[in-house]
C-alpha cells in the first residue's frame, strides 16, 4: 500500500532536529545542536506553576478559556505597552497559544488559501514550510546570506506578487542571529503595504540581544500595528520549552482569524503554567537581564572556540545561536559533515541548509547552540579541536 501520508505532506520527515538530537543520544556526543536549555527558567515561574496546580485557583487544573487564561494575556498587554508601548486590549486582542509553533500554525492556516503566496526569508524555521504546505499556499524566499546576511531589495521585491497574503517574518533570526534593523524592516512594511499583505512576525527570542542590538517589533513602525499578527514565546524568553506557553497579538478581526482556526487545533492547554508566565512577564526582568548576561558570556565561549577549531564564525547580534562556516576546513557539504561529526569529534550540529528551499544556498554552514552550560559548551569546542588535527 502506498503511503498513507497526503502527498502534500510527504516532503516532510521526520525533522532535522530530532534527528541530530538522536544522533548525539545514540553516539554520547555533545549535542550542540537542538537549541533546549540547559538549565531551567527562574524559580519565581516555577513556583507559581505549583501554587497554581497546589491550589487550583482560577480553575487552573481545568480547560482554560479558548483565548486564554485572562492573567496572561493581560501581562501579554501590560508588556506591550511598557516595553513597545503598543496598545492592546487583553480581551480581543491577545490570545494564548500551545508555544509559538501553534500561534504560526493558526496564523497561516487562518489567513492562506490555497494559491496564496507566503513571503519568507532564507533561512526560515523548519515548520513553516510544513504549515504553508497544510495550508496549500506557495512559498516565496529572499536569501540571506553570510556573512552579512543583508537583505537584497530587488530580490525581496521580485518574492512579492499579487497573491502575496503573508509576510512571515522572524527577528531576531534563528538560524542567522541576525536582528533586523529599524530600516529592513521598514522595506518589508512598505511591500507588505503595497501588495496588501498581512504580517506575521515570530519574535519569540525578541529580549535574547547582544551588543546594543534593538529589537523592533514591526507592529511598531508606522501604519503597521493594523496588519502585525506578533508571536511571543515564554519557552524562549524564560528557558522553560516544555511547557510550550506561547502568545498572538495583533487587530482583533486578525486575532479572531487566527483564534477561530486554533480553537480546533487544541482549543487550549497549559492553565497552570499560563498563570506562571503572566507572574514572569510582569516580574521576571531581572531574570531576562541575567539571562542575557549569561547567554553573551557562552556565546563568546562558543564562537572564539569554534575560531580556534578553524571554523570561519560571526558573532550573533540576536537569539541563542551562532552560525559557522566549514569551508575553512574543507567541507563544503555541512550536511555531510553533520552526519560525521559525532565519529570525527563527538560534537552534534545542525545544518543550516536544513532551513532552505535551495540546499546549495549558504551549503558549507553549521549551526551550534550556545543555550547550554559553560561546561557543556567548554567540552563541545574543545572536541571541535580534533577537526585540525
Amino acid at each position: 500500500m502506498d503511503t498513507p501520508l497526503v502527498p502534500r505532506m510527504r516532503r516532510f520527515g521526520t525533522t532535522i532536529f530530532a534527528e541530530m538530537s538522536q544522533l548525539a543520544t545514540r553516539t554520547g556526543a555533545v549535542n550542540l545542536g537542538q537549541g533546549f536549555p540547559d538549565t531551567d527558567g527562574p524559580a519565581l515561574i516555577k513556583d507559581a506553576a505549583e501554587r497554581a496546580i497546589a491550589t487550583g485557583d482560577g480553575g487552573a487544573n481545568q480547560y482554560p478559556p479558548g483565548r486564554g487564561m485572562p492573567a496572561l494575556r493581560e501581562a501579554v498587554a501590560e508588556h506591550q505597552r511598557t516595553r513597545y508601548g503598543l496598545e492592546l486590549d487583553p480581551e480581543t486582542q491577545v490570545i494564548a497559544t500551545v508555544g509559538a509553533t501553534e500561534a504560526i500554525a493558526a496564523s497561516v492556516l487562518a489567513l492562506c488559501a490555497p494559491g496564496d503566496e507566503v513571503v519568507t526569508f532564507e533561512p526560515y524555521y523548519d515548520s513553516y514550510t510544513a504549515m504553508f504546505a497544510l495550508a496549500g499556499a506557495e512559498h516565496r524566499t529572499c536569501t540571506l546570506r553570510a556573512p552579512t546576511y543583508a537583505i537584497d531589495e530587488d530580490e525581496l521585491r521580485a518574492a512579492f506578487s499579487p497573491r502575496t497574503r503573508v509576510v512571515l517574518l522572524n527577528t531576531p533570526h534563528n538560524p542567522t542571529g541576525k536582528v533586523f534593523t529599524r530600516a529592513e524592516l521598514q522595506l518589508v512594511a512598505d511591500l507588505a503595504r503595497e501588495f496588501d499583505a498581512v504580517v506575521v512576525t515570530d519574535e519569540v527570542y525578541e529580549h535574547l540581544t547582544f551588543d546594543g542590538a534593538e529589537h523592533v517589533p514591526m507592529a511598531t513602525l508606522p501604519g503597521m500595528a493594523e496588519r502585525t499578527l506578533t508571536i511571543g514565546s515564554a519557552g524562549k524568553s524564560f528557558s522553560l520549552t516544555g511547557w510550550k506557553v506561547g502568545w498572538l497579538s495583533g487587530p482583533a478581526e486578525l486575532v479572531q482569524a487566527a483564534l477561530t482556526v486554533k480553537q480546533y487545533l487544541t482549543f487550549s492547554g497549559g492553565g497552570p503554567f499560563q498563570l506562571a508566565v503572566a507572574e514572569g512577564l510582569r516580574h521576571g526582568g531581572d531574570f531576562l537581564a541575567e539571562l542575557r548576561t549569561d547567554l553573551d558570556r557562552r556565546r563568546h565561549l562558543l564562537v572564539d572556540g569554534l575560531r580556534s577549531a578553524g571554523f570561519e564564525a560571526w558573532l550573533p547580534q540576536g537569539t541563542y545561536f551562532a552560525v559557522a562556516d566549514a569551508a575553512p576546513l574543507g567541507w563544503t557539504d555541512a550536511t555531510e559533515l553533520c552526519w560525521k561529526l559525532p565519529e570525527l569529534c563527538g560534537v552534534v550540529a545542525i545544518p543550516v541548509s536544513a532551513f532552505h528551499d535551495d540546499p546549495a544556498a549558504n551549503a558549507s554552514l553549521l549551526r551550534f547552540a550556545f543555550c547550554k552550560d559553560d561546561a557543556v559548551v567548554t567540552e563541545g569546542v574543545e572536541r571541535l579541536q580534533r577537526l585540525r588535527r
